[in-house]
């Protein structure tokens, strides 16, 4: 089985499930409860519930409300999809309910800080297997697939009800200090799901692209293409050529370059993700 192989395997994905919801229900239970925070999401419509009524707990108070939202997503979406997604929502309400630690912080807005980080970090390892958080991740997509919903419209949309109600109800302190958990918790889990992903794209324009293009199949160990142009002063053709690289090897193909052709044209941009070929394995619901 290859690396990218792993991506599909039922193991790899419980693991990714099973520890990314622990690290998001100790962020809840350990710090954003304890304060008084409203999560965002279906978790955080439970934990508003369970402010107003206390009764039951947060943990299962999402389960109950996901019930019906896995039933639904099993009619819409992919069996695969939804067998992961179930599992999440187990393995965090479970998660939830046998962590009894408190991780003392005191401060509002450290808490605030703290919680949403690492409860994107939680998120976004889920989010990496074949399945998701659950929640109101199985409306979005359903949402996204039969009506080009935006999944960041329909989160929004759910937010800024729950903190509407919020705002009601519990002091404007708490709603900010909610808002800015919320907010780092989108931020780091796109950080996460990035952060092994992210390549560049460099083009380079060049009267040596043969032989530049053989050095980073040997030195570097990639592949790259060559596009047509033709250049506007001269008047020439010339080919300009195209890889993609990963962060480390930026400063060796900057060296094989400008080592062959000082007047070089090198241009980087930034990828979010590279999918096929030798790169990640495309994901499939």
């Amino acid at each position: 089985m290859t690396l990218r192989d792993y991506s599909y395997s039922v193991w790899w994905n419980l693991i990714l499930i099973t520890s990314g919801s622990i690290i998001y229900a100790y962020g809840l239970k350990a710090i954003a409860v304890p304060h008084g925070f409203v999560p965002g999401g279906l978790f955080g419509f439970g934990t508003l519930i369970y402010y107003f009524f206390n009764t039951l707990t947060p943990g299962i108070w999402f389960i109950i409300l996901s019930i019906p939202l896995v039933i639904v997503g099993f009619l819409y979406i992919s069996k695969r999809f939804m067998f992961y997604t179930f599992y999440a929502t187990i393995a965090l309400t479970l998660a939830y309910e046998f962590i009894s630690h408190d991780a003392g912080i005191v401060n509002q807005f450290y808490a605030a800080l703290t919680s949403g980080v690492i409860c994107g970090i939680g998120a976004g390892i889920v989010l990496k297997s074949l399945g998701s958080n659950g929640g109101i991740d199985i409306i979005a997509i359903i949402l996204y697939q039969k009506f080009n919903i935006g999944l960041g419209k329909s989160y929004m949309f759910f937010n800024a009800v729950i903190f509407g109600i919020s705002f009601l109800y519990f002091k404007p302190d708490i709603i900010i200090a909610s808002m800015i958990l919320v907010l780092l918790t989108s931020a780091s889990l796109e950080y996460v799901l990035s952060a092994f992903n992210q390549r560049k794209v460099v083009f380079i324009i060049s009267d040596f692209s043969d032989y530049i293009a053989d050095q980073i199949i040997k030195n570097l160990g990639v592949s790259s293409t060559f596009i047509n142009g033709y250049g506007a002063y001269m008047r020439q053709p010339k080919n300009v050529l195209m890889t993609v690289i990963n962060n480390v090897q930026l400063k060796r193909l900057e060296e094989i370059v400008f080592t062959e052709d000082a007047n070089a044209l090198f241009i980087v941009e930034n990828t979010f993700n590279v999918i096929g070929s030798s790169f990640s394995k495309r994901k499939i619901y």
